[in-house]
């Protein structure tokens, strides 16, 4: 295989990978909070469709953003008051928020983004930085992002360093989520951690529809996601709630989804199926305990009632 193709697959892996990620670091704090946040791929998929729709009606993409980021926001209000205020059962919610939201999003793209106006919107374009960029393989995949994606990277920076496991928010944050009676005693608010954790997940995925929206097909089409928000749920679990562990596991998927487009075009032969598949099945692996690291947060899912 020579140096083009693995450059290829390499900067397509990492564009499949980043809104991917950034779907991830919001699922890992809500999950690390104590809730399932099982209709990322509800959320992912508003905030694509928003974004599509905002930036073909003003035609300024940075609008099309803040709108999938707002639209997906207030998707997430309806999941924290069912999660946390009306103690519903997380999983059941977010089977059926996803459900709801492809149902939506394809009735309202064949009648407000019909005729071809959810096609070839104006987006993002690749802003190489020099130099960088010209390092083999990876410099055109990490150094030869959108604007947006820049935009990405550095969010899922600041969240992990201002939400790490060793600052005052996230030592709140995982105290909610490994025993809320106890933190509710020692004062922590419970409820609106978890509120403000779902939320925040809901922007991140927001922002995710968006960067796949925008940066990478610059274009709305039904179910566009494809099962991503559920893979951004799996590499939270595959990477044991650590960032550099859901860094790993979203590039790892990210280079697997390129792959199932790049084998075939090479003649290789591995059925389609296989590789599909593999990011569940090392999910999997991760679920049964055989990859090393922390468990699931104790309260991941259960509800509480407060005093």
């Amino acid at each position: 295989m020579s140096t083009a193709i693995v450059t290829e697959v390499v900067s397509s892996g990492v564009g499949f990978a980043i809104p991917l990620l950034v779907a991830a670091s919001g699922e890992s704090i809500s999950e690390r909070a104590g809730v399932l946040n099982l209709s990322m791929e509800g959320m992912m998929l508003t905030g694509a469709f928003a974004s599509i729709l905002a930036t073909a009606d003003t035609g300024s993409p940075i609008l099309g953003v803040l709108a999938g980021i707002v639209a997906a926001t207030v998707f997430g209000v309806a999941q924290a008051a069912l999660s946390v205020r009306f103690r519903a059962d997380q999983i059941v919610i977010g089977i059926a928020s996803n459900a709801l939201a492809l149902g939506l999003t394809t009735f309202f793209s064949r009648t407000l983004l019909s005729d071809g106006k959810g096609q070839s919107v104006a987006g993002f374009q690749s802003l190489d930085i020099p130099l960088l960029s010209d390092i083999p393989v990876i410099g055109p995949a990490i150094f030869g992002q959108t604007v947006l994606g820049y935009v990405c990277i550095a969010i899922v920076v600041a969240l992990a360093v201002t939400l790490s496991k060793r600052s005052s928010p996230g030592l709140t944050i995982d105290a909610v989520g490994e025993d809320a009676v106890s933190a509710e005693w020692t004062g922590l608010p419970v409820r609106k951690v978890r509120y403000l954790c779902v939320l925040l997940a809901a922007a991140t995925g927001g922002l995710a529809g968006s960067q796949l929206a925008l940066s990478e097909v610059h274009s709305f089409s039904d179910n566009m996601t494809g099962g991503l928000g559920y893979l951004a749920v799996v590499a939270v679990i595959a990477g044991r709630w650590k960032i550099l562990g859901i860094v790993h596991a979203c590039i790892f998927f990210g280079i697997a989804q390129a792959l199932q487009f790049a084998l075939p075009a090479l003649g290789v032969d591995i059925p389609f199926a296989l590789l599909v598949m593999l990011p569940y099945v090392i999910a999997i692996v991760a679920i049964t305990g055989f990859v090393g690291g922390r468990g699931a947060p104790t309260n991941l899912t259960v509800p509480y009632a407060g005093r």
